[in-house]
């Protein structure tokens, strides 16, 4: 049964524990979102009731929300997974959580995110929350020893302004951007070249069944792990692309070669922020880079609407080093025991986690890094790739 979410007056804290009372927050619940710092797109209402219905068979929901005067003003959106006999708190949207926090709104002092983040180990062993920033307000507000954050990935950033091809020219080497012409200039030799850039729900659905065709392709005999295009994964994109778009917060390019697509690049837009989310293009156009030139054109767009802040979230792969001005890195935050035996395990897997940081960063570990870097060279590299 789901906790009675109707507000006392004055400050009410309470638990969400169904499908039907999130579903009741709606457009309160998005307010919130909008209101981060760092707003994620992976906490919009409509992503997270979806994750729920596809993803969120094996997960309880366990949201601790605080009401003021009836409004919404707080929420630490968690779930509870069990784990080895462990109770084991999750953000909601599970391993797609990146940049999940605790949602305050404007007027909410910092004693109600703290009151959150003390109810919420009540009935959990630990928390296992992946995708925080290392100034999130979870990290901030923690209690001192309580929550241990281990940096999981690095999050390029491009700060953007309203002359992009200026910027373009500052970010990419000469030598990089002749090359990407003449790429561009060889496929357009040989039939059109169009990009095109999908925000509407009508025009998304189209173009998304084409960027599932793309991922399976990019993804081909290798190991994937986003399920972006699975059943299940098509499914949830449908749903819940479907729903953002109609509050205006996708985009999503794609790049046509004589009609037929062969890359795109999809994100959100928030505040002024774009969002990559999934970028795929077909490998028998590899040679004329169309994931870059997709990459560049999304990019392009984004500036020219007026967005100030790009996040190539996903990993610090070479073609967003290549724009990024710095990092915001993601982290796992493991802590927020809820009984002893929950603190034994976070405790133990403190410790060996930064034991084996200690060992990654060692010299030995980087000279043997260094001395696998032909061979890796040589496995990622794309096999049986056909000039179109």
């Amino acid at each position: 049964m789901g906790a009675n979410v109707t507000p006392h007056r004055g400050e009410d804290f309470t638990v969400i524990s169904s499908e039907s009372a999130f579903a009741a927050l709606g457009s309160a619940w998005d307010g919130l979102v909008h209101e981060m710092p760092r707003p994620s797109p992976y906490l919009l209402h409509a992503w997270l009731r979806e994750w729920l219905r596809h993803y969120g068979s094996d997960s309880e929901l366990a949201i601790q929300v605080a009401f003021r005067d009836g409004a919404l003003v707080g929420a630490f959106p968690l779930v509870h997974k069990v784990r080895r006999g462990f109770r084991v708190a999750k953000f909601l949207g599970g391993e797609q959580s990146t940049l999940a926090d605790l949602l305050l709104s404007a007027s909410a002092e910092s004693r109600v995110g703290s009151s959150l983040l003390e109810r919420a180990p009540s009935d959990h062993d630990f928390a296992e929350l992946f995708g925080l920033a290392g100034d999130s307000r979870v990290a901030q507000l923690a209690a001192p020893g309580q929550l241990h954050l281990f940096r999981r990935a690095d999050a390029p950033v491009l700060e953007l302004t309203d002359d992009w091809d200026a910027l373009y020219t500052a970010k990419v080497s000469a030598k990089r951007r002749s090359a990407s012409r003449r790429r561009l200039k060889q496929l357009q030799d040989r039939g059109p070249v169009e990009f095109s850039c999908a925000r509407s729900q009508a025009e998304l659905e189209i173009e998304l069944e084409e960027a599932f065709e793309l991922h399976a392709l990019r993804w081909e005999g290798r190991q994937d792990g986003s399920g972006f295009a699975t059943p299940t994964g098509a499914s949830f994109h449908r749903a819940a692309l479907g729903a953002l778009a109609d509050q205006g917060v996708i985009r999503h390019m794609t790049m046509r070669f004589a009609g037929r697509p062969i890359a795109f690049a999809l994100g959100f837009v928030i505040n002024k922020s774009l969002y990559g989310y999934r970028m795929a293009f077909h490998p028998s156009f590899a040679h004329y880079s169309p994931g870059f030139q997709c990459l560049l054109e999304f990019v392009a767009a984004a500036s020219r609407e007026g967005v100030r802040r790009v996040e190539l979230l996903g990993g610090a792969d070479s073609f967003k080093l290549e724009l990024a001005d710095h990092f915001a890195p993601l982290h796992l935050g493991l802590g927020l025991p809820g009984t002893p035996r929950g603190r034994a395990v976070v405790t133990a897997r403190t410790a060996a986690r930064r034991l084996r940081e200690h060992v990654k960063h060692s010299p030995a570990a980087r000279r043997a890094y260094d001395a696998t870097e032909p061979l890796r060279a040589r496995i990622a590299r794309p096999k049986n790739v056909l000039k179109a």
